[in-house]
C-alpha cells in the first residue's frame, strides 16, 4: 500500500514509500472499539477540578434558626440546610473522584491499527523523508507544510522529536509533534493531515505489528 511522499525539500519523491498492510490497512469490524479507545484516552486526561461543599464545610449556620416549637413553621437546626438557599450540597463532586479507565493493551493496539488505517484511506497520512529544518523557526517549518499541501489539523509523527522542531511548531496551534510510539486514537482521528518520517513510519510498524513490547 503505497502513499504520498516528499524529500527532505517538500518535493515528491521519486518512490513512494510503502505501508505495512498489517497496520495500515486492517478490516474496521468494529467501530465501539474504536469509540472506547477514544473516550479512554480522553477520560484518563480528565482533571479532577469540581467539588463542592457539604453543609458541614459552609461557614456560618452555627444558630437555630428559631425556635423548636410554638412558631407554626418546620423546624431547622441550621440555616446551611442542604434544601435552604446558601445551604449545602448534598451529593456533589467532591473532587477525589477517579474518572480513570483500562483498557487491554490488545484492544488498545487493535484501535489504533484501525484509526491509522481509516486515516490511510482518507489519503490523510503523508511521508517524508525527515522532517530536518535549517534553522528551528516556524517560518521555514511553515514553508515545509506548504509546499506538501498540508493543511487543517496537522499531525507529525517523528522517531524522536528534536528540540529545534518542537520549538518551530510551538507557534502554531493546529501542529501537533509526537513521538511514534505515543501515538493515540484521539490524535490520530482528530488530524486532518499526519505526517511521518520514515524512521517514524518503520517504528510504528515494528510497535504495532507485533514486533515490539513497547
Amino acid at each position: 500500500m503505497a502513499t504520498l511522499t516528499f524529500t527532505v525539500t517538500g518535493a515528491k519523491a521519486a518512490t513512494p514509500a510503502r505501508l505495512d498492510k498489517s497496520v495500515f490497512d486492517v478490516e474496521i469490524t468494529h467501530h465501539e472499539l474504536l469509540k472506547a479507545s477514544y473516550v479512554t484516552n480522553l477520560t484518563n486526561k480528565r482533571r479532577n477540578l469540581a467539588a463542592t461543599k457539604t453543609r458541614g464545610l459552609i461557614r456560618g449556620g452555627g444558630k437555630k434558626p428559631w425556635r423548636q416549637k410554638g412558631t407554626g413553621r418546620a423546624r431547622f437546626g441550621s440555616s446551611r440546610n442542604p434544601i435552604w438557599r446558601g445551604g449545602g450540597t448534598v451529593f456533589g463532586p467532591t473532587g477525589e473522584e477517579n474518572y480513570s479507565r483500562r483498557m487491554p493493551l490488545k484492544a488498545k493496539r487493535t484501535a489504533l491499527r484501525q484509526a491509522l488505517s481509516l486515516a490511510a484511506r482518507e489519503g490523510h497520512i503523508l511521508v517524508i523523508e525527515d522532517m530536518k529544518l535549517r534553522e528551528a523557526k516556524t517560518v521555514h517549518l511553515k514553508k515545509l507544510l506548504d509546499r506538501i499541501k498540508a493543511d487543517g489539523n496537522i499531525l507529525i509523527a517523528v522517531a524522536k522529536p528534536s528540540e529545534e522542531l518542537q520549538r518551530a511548531a510551538r507557534n502554531l496551534p493546529y501542529i501537533h509533534v509526537i513521538s511514534a510510539t505515543r501515538l493515540t486514537t484521539p490524535r490520530v482521528m482528530d488530524a486532518d493531515t499526519i505526517i511521518m518520517t520514515k524512521d517514524a513510519l518503520d517504528a510504528i510498524s515494528e510497535w504495532l505489528s507485533g514486533g515490539s513490547k513497547v
